[in-house]
């Protein structure tokens, strides 16, 4: 008895850890229901607003554009938003939440994540998050043929572009430093407390693009891995965890500018963030699909449009589809 009684407090006792066991949980993104449709917007040729929406980048002054060698082809330079990526992001490793809640099982026992929230943070200031995420190829115009023949949509196919059950500098904040030395320079109370401003300015209209090294209300975008060492709710760990497998991706070269004059006539290596460039909306648990804060700038408050979209049991994994800024010169 007393040996049942010992077994059992103990398992009580188990710290958030035990939270990462549990059934992979997820839906397919439909792209009718589960699609903000109205982040496409604004429209833009040149400097002008053919059709008006939420806060967007500078745009080309010039309507004309000209792209191509050794005789150069006019056309019109436009802008436009795009859905053009989708994030996991889940305590559960090979967990794909916007896979239907598919969970593979190749036989590596690695990459077990876990959260504590505020009941069980033992009375500590700040609680911690681990996470894995995965990153996938998702150009939607493209596929549903929106416009045919529009040069300017991604032709790519749908594609598991990442998975951070992998990378061993994922979970590794020293292996990390590989990818991002500069670390050292913003680890100090100066730097991180100018977040502020990045993140007022994210949920007031666009982040501050040279603060690179903030993500907004969600914390720092450094170590660029799953390890968030403030973490406040699931929704605002796991968008931080997004957010900073996006950067990444592109300090990696797996994801390039497609934003502003330089991007007219094709994609350019951006190995800093320029985090005006995307929106990112949640499809998981439960789809934002309207409202001013349907798909919010990065580094905006989790507040307004995610509040209670996180819940046990079946809410615990998250899903996020990328709005990425397009200019492009149409020929």
């Amino acid at each position: 008895m007393i040996l049942a009684l010992v077994a059992a407090f103990a398992f009580a006792c188990l710290p958030a850890p035990a939270m990462a066991a549990g059934k992979c949980t997820g839906k397919f993104v439909n792209p009718i229901t589960d699609v903000c449709w109205s982040c496409l917007f604004p429209l833009s040729l040149g400097g002008a607003k053919l059709w008006p929406g939420r806060p967007d980048t500078d745009n080309p002054d010039i309507p004309i554009c000209a792209c191509g060698s050794p005789v150069p082809r006019i056309g019109l330079a436009i802008g436009f938003w795009e859905p053009a990526r989708l994030v996991d992001v889940t305590t559960k490793p090979w967990c794909f939440p916007n896979l239907g809640g598919m969970k593979l099982d190749p036989g590596l026992d690695i990459g077990h994540g876990q959260y504590t929230g505020p009941e069980l943070g033992g009375g500590r200031t700040s609680n911690t998050a681990n996470w894995q995420a995965h990153y996938y190829v998702y150009p939607l115009l493209y596929w549903m043929e929106i416009l045919t023949d529009f040069l300017c949509f991604e032709s790519a196919s749908f594609d598991i572009a990442y998975m951070t059950e992998i990378d061993p500098l994922w979970n590794d904040d020293t292996l990390t430093t590989l990818i991002n030395p500069e670390v050292a320079l913003f680890a100090n109370p100066l730097a991180v407390a100018a977040c502020a401003g990045d993140c007022a300015a994210a949920t007031a209209k666009l982040p501050i693009d040279k603060m690179f090294w903030c993500d907004g209300c969600n914390g720092s975008m450094f170590p660029m891995n799953g390890n968030v060492a403030a973490h406040n709710s699931p929704v605002q760990s796991s968008r931080l965890a997004a957010e900073r497998l996006l950067f990444k991706m592109h300090r990696q070269g797996l994801a390039w500018g497609t934003a502003g004059s330089k991007a007219l006539c094709g994609k350019y290596i951006m190995p800093i963030l320029k985090k005006s460039q995307y929106r990112i909306q949640m499809t998981n648990p439960i789809s934002t699909v309207n409202g001013k804060y349907a798909c919010s700038p990065i580094g905006a408050s989790t507040m307004p449009p995610d509040a209670g979209r996180s819940y046990p049991v079946g809410g615990e994994d998250f899903g996020y589809l990328l709005w990425r800024k397009r200019n492009c010169c149409m020929l």
